[in-house]
């Protein structure tokens, strides 16, 4: 940090280019957002760091999910995960906390004041909610979640502990799914994106001016799709759908995804297509020695999508945005993960 402090400053650039470590949520802690501290461990450490940060006028930046608290334990209550109101409100002293994301900051604001902080402003790295891949992820709750985000950040209501002062900045987690992302933490880590693949919104959300904004004029492949063939015998096929998996994403066939419950069959099909989508429907991509055949009839089942590929016109993939609209509203952030071990 000091040598990339000392480099703007020889290039002139301090002032205006603000070095930043977004930080997980877990590295503070406490069961009353008053009370937060750092971990003992990451103590020194951190206010070491944010000492530097300070001395340059950067932010602190915190990465904040209410769905992983959620994810992670069974007891925590659902509804004090959203911004509709909670009947598992948090009191704390005078103050009264409505919300996991409003008492998640004032813990982190707390942890601050403790190491003589107390006044550093704040920017959300990350914070959002996964589509699929988990109970919990869905579309439904994403956008339930997102849109109080967004109307609460707006408000510029803040926090009991920072009244009227919301974040500097706060950045939605994320533009697109990762369809290779390391699903380690969850299946869900594939699923964050506010839009699909394809550059269409996966539900209507506006940020303050106006809905999002579809990609307009995207090139598909032909609509046909790869599934098992019902006239043969599937009991080999086991190495088949292993082999599609590894380069394809089926996260949504595991359970509490949206294809969870499709069936057997259907699970074969979906592996087969997820591929042969990716293999830009190449037709040797839907052979797996006999046992997948081509159709024109959709077989997607109610939420679950049996995608269609985007013409490679420009890209390796298969699945390619156009470049215009992914300027328009959001900054795609990869993980920028500080690992204090």
């Amino acid at each position: 940090m000091t040598n990339l402090l000392q480099s703007l400053a020889k290039a002139n650039l301090a002032r205006n280019v603000k070095l930043v470590v977004p930080c997980n949520a877990d590295a503070y802690e406490s069961s009353l957002p008053s009370q937060g501290t750092f971990r003992p461990e990451l103590t020194p450490i951190i206010t070491q760091m944010v000492s530097l940060l300070n001395s340059n006028g950067s932010p602190f930046v915190v990465n904040i999910y209410p769905f992983l608290s959620l994810y992670g334990n069974s007891d925590f209550p659902q509804d004090y995960a959203f911004f509709e109101g909670t009947t598992h409100a948090v009191t704390d002293g005078p103050n009264v906390y409505y919300n996991a994301f409003d008492g998640n900051l004032d813990t982190l604001i707390a942890a601050l004041a403790k190491i003589g902080y107390g006044q550093m402003p704040i920017v959300i790295g990350e914070v959002g909610w996964p589509t699929d891949g988990a109970l919990g992820a869905n579309l439904t709750a994403a956008r339930v979640f997102n849109q109080g985000l967004v109307n609460h950040v707006l408000s510029n209501k803040g926090t009991p502990l920072r009244p009227q002062v919301p974040p500097m900045d706060v950045y939605l987690f994320s533009l697109l799914d990762e369809g290779a992302k390391s699903v380690l933490p969850g299946n869900f880590e594939r699923h964050w994106g506010i839009f699909s693949f394809d550059g269409q919104s996966k539900y209507p959300l506006n940020l303050g001016n106006g809905l999002l904004k579809n990609a307009k004029h995207v090139e598909y492949l032909p609509y046909r799709w790869c599934i098992a063939n019902p006239l043969k015998d599937l009991a080999e096929v086991t190495n088949h759908v292993r082999l599609a998996c590894s380069y394809a994403d089926c996260t949504t066939l595991n359970y509490g995804g949206s294809c969870n419950e499709i069936g057997a069959k259907g699970n074969i099909s979906y592996a087969f297509n997820s591929y042969y989508q990716l293999q830009k429907q190449n037709p040797r991509s839907c052979d797996f020695d006999g046992l997948g055949m081509v159709t024109f009839l959709n077989p997607s089942i109610g939420e679950c999508r049996f995608l269609v590929g985007v013409s490679d016109y420009a890209s390796s993939s298969g699945f390619r945005l156009q470049n215009s609209w992914i300027s328009v509203l959001l900054i795609l952030l990869w993980d920028a993960w500080l690992f204090l071990m």
